[in-house]
């Protein structure tokens, strides 16, 4: 379904109990919401939790911004190496107000939130600038963007910056599967029947490749959060893979030292994925989490609803 979130038109998969507390899932640069496994919804639907995804801006069937055209990579790139500002057509501060516009359209007052990669990054300026939405905070394979941080690996780089080996749908499918293979995780490797499938699905719901592109250079953008950490007061959890070669768990230990309070589960072998045999553990981590709110939380149930 689609709801009118921050101005925009924001695609949403809300499933689970309507009563049951809600976790907010935002997926990271230029991932839709079935990035999210239906296993993982499904595990977590049978725990009684309320389970939101929904397409960032720019990306899958949400509001697009082509009429904006395609930001120039290169400049961004130079004016970053220089420390210069670099400008995009949006920024991830906005993204987190689409998060919390899908929160008021489904008339929510408060979610468990969960960020992966990207999505991590706009979790943390949710936590950080509307601490009263925030139950409980899980960042997953993410950073806070620091300079200092070590880089993803040569390969990933090449990857990322490749195209499709011609137009049609097959190429588009082979270059999601080969980016997935490079940047997933070496001890769970998936299985390239299921591999293709998840790829090929991806495609045919909606390949946007020029949305991913404004949605890297808000990332750019955004900078170093680190000095945002410290305004995070809910109960966090950083997970993280060992193998990350996109996002290397140097970031994460930072996260887990910027925030109060918060716990970590680095996991030998994960990369920049979610693995299905992981899947309960990261289930875990997520509601082990979200019950140290429980006690915790400011005034109200936990799924209390938004003002009308």
């Amino acid at each position: 379904m689609q709801v009118f979130a921050n101005g925009l038109r924001i695609e949403v998969d809300d499933r689970g109990p309507r009563d049951g507390e809600a976790v907010l899932l935002i997926m990271g640069l230029g991932m839709q919401l079935i990035a999210w496994p239906e296993e993982m919804v499904d595990l977590l639907v049978a725990r009684g939790m309320r389970v939101i995804r929904f397409d960032n801006r720019d990306i899958g069937l949400s509001q697009g911004f082509d009429d904006h055209g395609l930001p120039n990579v290169a400049v961004a790139a130079m004016r970053y190496a220089l420390h210069l500002p670099v400008h995009s057509i949006y920024s991830l501060r906005d993204m987190a107000r689409d998060a919390l516009g899908v929160l008021d359209a489904l008339g929510l007052a408060r979610a468990h939130i969960v960020g992966a990669s990207m999505g991590g990054m706009i979790a943390q300026h949710i936590a950080a600038h509307a601490p009263e939405r925030v139950l409980s905070l899980t960042l997953l394979m993410t950073t806070t963007g620091a300079r200092h941080l070590p880089r993803p690996t040569w390969r990933v780089r090449r990857e990322l910056m490749s195209r499709p080996m011609g137009s049609g749908m097959d190429a588009a499918v082979a270059w999601a599967q080969r980016l997935f293979g490079v940047i997933g995780s070496p001890a769970y490797p998936m299985d390239p029947v299921r591999a293709q499938a998840k790829s090929r699905a991806f495609v045919q719901r909606a390949w946007h490749p020029a949305g991913s592109v404004r949605q890297l250079l808000a990332i750019v953008a955004d900078g170093d959060r680190t000095p945002i950490l410290g305004r995070i007061r809910a109960p966090t959890v950083v997970i993280h893979g060992e193998a990350d070669p996109l996002v290397p768990s140097a970031a994460g230990r930072q996260l887990v030292d910027g925030i109060a309070n918060a716990q970590a589960d680095f996991i030998p072998g994960m990369g920049h994925d979610l693995p299905e045999p992981l899947l309960p553990r990261i289930v875990d981590d997520i509601l082990r989490n979200a019950h140290r709110t429980r006690t915790a939380a400011p005034g109200g149930a936990p799924g209390d609803r938004a003002a009308a």
